[in-house]
């Protein structure tokens, strides 16, 4: 399975009541797959996979591979502990996910070798495809990310790290020692803003948040980095994405929080975020609508 173009993390809708909205979901998947997604990244962490049940997981994925029908391969999130980690795999198998991405164990921070042995776990209880999330307490060495890599099931590597000397080294090891197509993402929040110095090591694929709730940014975005237009992606990360990493870096939780709160002003009811996150404040909403409006502005 070869990915192209944006790729699109929808956030998860809430009722009133604090349950999973599936209508909701299944309009937000269905809008942003019309609008040209790449692939479909489910219950990831925009959307909120920390704040899930496993059943939930299930269900959110079996609703976006239905709004999807086909038209994007849909991947669903899996991690944390390895017993849950492998029930989750197993249940977006049975939900119809083309494949899955692997976020970090829980808590505990392992040498690399056990990481190794981590994905290999999951792996074994899944014939899905499988993007491996390095982020946080889950850093490889060149060396175990090509064995990582070796593993049959697995596609890809993606980076929220941004370590950029490592992920070189990675990416050169990998496409030296690994005999099948194999490819890499940027995953950093906001991944846009770093998007040049990634393609400057050969990693072209990135998520993008932003596409959730303003697929017109995104995509005008990606055409300019596309054209080699520098001038106009200077103006995107000048006027529209600096100012909205600048007010995620406001309150931990943003990167997730700002998003929801961007597909509300859309006219979609995706309700708030689960604790630990918190909502954006007033006068933060209103300094997100300024930064949406100067980024529509510009792809316009």
């Amino acid at each position: 399975m070869q990915l192209d173009g944006v790729l699109f993390f929808p956030v998860t809708p809430f009722d009133a009541d604090g349950a999973l909205a599936e209508d909701v979901l299944a309009e937000h998947v269905g809008r942003g797959v019309a609008a040209g997604a790449g692939g479909v990244f489910v219950a990831c962490g925009t959307g909120e996979f920390h704040a899930l049940e496993p059943s939930e997981v299930e269900r959110a994925v079996t609703v976006a591979v239905e709004a999807a029908a086909g038209r994007a391969p849909v991947f669903a999130g899996t991690g944390g502990p390895l017993p849950v980690a492998r029930e989750l795999a197993r249940g977006a198998g049975r939900a119809g996910a083309d494949g899955l991405l692997l976020l970090p164990p829980y808590l505990v921070t392992g040498p690399s070798r056990g990481l190794v042995r981590y994905v290999t776990g999951v792996a074994e209880a899944t014939d899905l495809s499988l993007i491996v999330y390095q982020r946080n307490n889950a850093v490889f060495t060149p060396e175990t990310a090509v064995e990582v890599a070796c593993l049959p099931t697995v596609v890809g590597l993606k980076d929220g790290l941004g370590d950029i000397d490592l992920l070189q080294r990675i990416v050169l090891a990998v496409k030296a020692e690994v005999g099948k197509p194999f490819q890499f993402f940027n995953g950093l929040p906001t991944a846009e803003m770093t998007v040049p110095a990634y393609r400057g090591i050969g990693v072209d694929l990135y998520s993008s948040a932003v596409f959730g709730f303003a697929p017109e940014i995104s995509l005008g975005f990606y055409k300019a980095v596309q054209a080699g237009d520098q001038a106009l992606v200077n103006r995107y990360l000048t006027e529209f994405y600096k100012p909205l990493v600048e007010l995620r870096d406001k309150v931990p939780g943003y990167a997730v929080a700002l998003v929801k709160a961007a597909v509300r002003a859309t006219g979609l009811d995706v309700g708030g975020v689960r604790p630990p996150l918190v909502d954006p404040s007033p006068e933060h909403l209103a300094e997100l609508e300024k930064v949406v409006a100067a980024g529509r502005s510009l792809a316009a």
